[in-house]
Parts: structure tokens; C-alpha cells; sequence
């Protein structure tokens, strides 16, 4: 238990801007409780983002627009921005069009380039568009922002577990030393608890089976162009789970108010 406690500080540290000035245990068993902890992290997430979504519509003074920013603007605050800079340093290996060691090598250049910059435009704006159709239709779609950080948590997970390190240093293959084969026990006991709970909601499904297409489609792109996962692959990866989870919901509500 108190691996997993531990495990929950190194997330702190790690994933968020939260400040815990502690100097923590990263062995081989808080590696795997990390791991373990993944969809809970997206749990808690979720509730935050759905809190303020909620609070926000029923409660505030702000206009739509205004709510909108500020739902697209919290993970942004709460992550200080971590994933976006995998996802540019993506798109400027990917598009290069080059071989797998001038891909990694581009993932490691600190500069952005042309394709880099373009991609994290469209994130945002695509991500905004998204948030801001769904702020339009209502506090109804509350219970469904919280799965959006939960499957793409547990997508970084299974990323983690399954995709093979494209080398054998930085933050993706410090974090797969916690390879664990209880996880895909863990994680279905996530997926049956959720399920529980939205069992009714066919959003749930639509989510959960485009996270599983997307998990199978990343993974061999990931194995093909780079050799394996980088810490920039899992930060791009998480940032594209979520846009296509925001996809599904602004398509929900398009077709609903169609």
C-alpha cells in the first residue's frame, strides 16, 4: 500500500504543476503502482474538469465563450502545458517524411518547426471548437467530460505496457521499468467500474471502442516510424486521445441538435 501512496506523489510531480517539494521512491514497485494508478488519475482529473464545466454553466455570470476558454484552459494550467511540446516535436518528426533515426533525432531537437507549430494551432483551435459546442449544449454532457481524461489516462498506460521504448533513456523508459502483469487486470477492473456507472450512456461505448481503435492504430504507428515510444510519443499520444474524445462528444452534440 505504501508503494501506491508514493505512486500518487510521483504523479503529483510528474504530471501536474502541484508543487510537492518531497524527494520520493521510484523503485520497481512505485514504478508499476504508477502505472496501476493511471485511469485513477484520469478519474480525478475528470472530476475536476467536470466540476468546473457544471459550476461553470449553471452557476457563473461568464458568457458561453467565456466558459468555453476556460474548460479548454484548465488542462493546459493543470499540466503546465506538458504534453504539448511532445505533440509538436510529433508532428515535426512525423511529417519530415525520414528514416526512424532522423525521426528520434528530430524528436529530441528543443527547436520547433513549420509542422510543429501548425499542428499545436490546429490541437487547440480543433479542441476549442469542441469544448465550446459542447459548453452550448449543457450541463447534461457533464458526466461525459469526465471519461475524456479517464480513457486517455489509461491509454498512456497501455502505452506504457505494450509499445517497446525506442531507447533506452528518458522519461517513457524510466517509466516503463514499472511493466507490470496484473495491469490489463487493473485497468478492466477501471473499464467494469465505469461501466457500472454508465452502462446506460451510449457515449461510454463510443468512447471506449474508438480508445481501443486508437490504441491499436497508434501503437503500430509508433512501432513503425520511431521504433518504439519516447516520452514526446506519450505526450502526443495523450493530446490526440483527448481531441478525439472532445471529437466525439461535439459530434453527439452536433447530431442531438442537429
Amino acid at each position: 500500500m505504501k508503494s501506491y501512496v508514493y505512486a500518487a506523489g510521483i504523479i503529483i510531480q510528474f504530471f501536474t504543476i502541484l508543487p510537492l517539494h518531497r524527494t520520493l521512491p521510484m523503485d520497481k514497485a512505485e514504478l508499476k503502482a504508477v502505472l496501476h494508478l493511471f485511469p485513477l488519475l484520469g478519474l480525478v482529473k475528470g472530476l475536476l474538469y467536470a466540476a468546473v464545466f457544471w459550476s461553470l454553466i449553471e452557476w457563473s455570470p461568464f458568457s458561453q465563450l467565456s466558459i468555453a476558454f476556460l474548460v479548454w484552459l484548465l488542462p493546459i494550467v493543470l499540466t503546465g502545458g506538458l504534453h504539448l511540446d511532445g505533440w509538436m516535436d510529433w508532428a515535426d518528426a512525423h511529417f519530415s517524411f525520414r528514416d526512424k533515426d532522423k525521426r528520434l533525432a528530430i524528436l529530441n531537437d528543443p527547436r520547433a518547426g513549420a509542422f510543429g507549430v501548425l499542428a499545436l494551432v490546429l490541437l487547440l483551435s480543433a479542441k476549442f471548437l469542441f469544448v465550446f459546442e459542447t459548453v452550448r449544449a449543457g450541463s447534461q454532457y457533464t458526466l461525459v467530460i469526465l471519461l475524456i481524461p479517464f480513457f486517455a489516462q489509461m491509454l498512456t498506460g497501455l502505452f506504457l505496457q505494450f509499445v517497446p521504448p525506442a531507447k533506452t533513456e528518458g522519461l517513457a523508459a524510466f517509466f516503463q521499468k514499472g511493466h507490470s502483469r496484473l495491469l490489463p487486470v487493473v485497468y478492466s477492473l477501471f473499464l467494469v467500474f465505469a461501466a457500472f456507472f454508465y452502462i446506460w450512456h451510449p457515449l461510454f461505448w463510443s468512447m471506449a471502442g474508438a480508445s481501443w481503435m486508437y490504441f491499436v492504430f497508434i501503437k503500430q504507428g509508433m512501432q513503425k516510424e520511431f521504433g518504439g515510444m519516447t516520452g514526446d510519443l506519450l505526450g502526443a499520444s495523450q493530446e490526440g486521445a483527448e481531441l478525439l474524445l472532445w471529437m466525439i462528444v461535439w459530434l453527439s452534440v452536433s447530431f442531438a441538435t442537429g
